[in-house]
């Protein structure tokens, strides 16, 4: 198992991993104590590629699976415990791993070795990654709009509420 490092808010792009029991260790850091973050993998779905991703505290043996899937996205969603006690432990690490899925569609050609793929670790305020929070003002933005507009409209530009019932 090779390892390399993924510091939160960071996203590191095209990571390759061998494609047949490829595998590698994510060092997590920059967490903060009891808090909530998501560990994204975005990959092409043009590759037939099955990911898991495991989180492991410290010693690397116990593992946490609480992953979902979504298209060619592999989620895992945990919150952090008292960071002493996890440092004193050697750390939170992330097992990323794939194997291939499917066969080649195309007869007489050599499949892929290895696959490309994105990774990112953001922390979640009510299960919200904080880069997507403008989202969520600009909907609220919009239906308060939508409930306050039409009062100051004039009424011959509001549908007749008769004409709506006799239809």
């Amino acid at each position: 198992l090779d390892g390399a490092v993924l510091n939160v808010g960071e996203e590191l792009k095209a990571e390759t991993l061998p494609l047949k029991l490829g595998s590698r260790v994510y060092k997590l850091q920059g967490l903060k104590s009891l808090t909530w973050y998501e560990v994204k993998i975005s990959y092409p779905a043009s590759i037939p590629a099955s990911f898991s991703l495991q989180l492991k505290k410290g010693d690397l043996e116990s593992g946490l699976n609480r992953n979902r899937r979504l298209l060619n996205t592999e989620k895992l969603i945990f919150k952090t415990d008292n960071l002493d006690s996890i440092n004193d432990q050697g750390g939170l690490h992330v097992l990323v791993t794939v194997e291939p899925e499917g066969f080649v569609a195309i007869p007489n050609t050599k499949e892929r070795e290895f696959i490309i793929f994105n990774i990112v670790c953001d922390e979640l305020l009510l299960g919200i990654p904080y880069y997507a929070w403008w989202v969520v003002a600009f909907v609220v933005l919009c239906l308060v709009s939508a409930l306050i507009i039409p009062s100051y409209l004039p009424s011959y530009l509001l549908r007749d509420q008769n004409v709506a019932k006799q239809s």
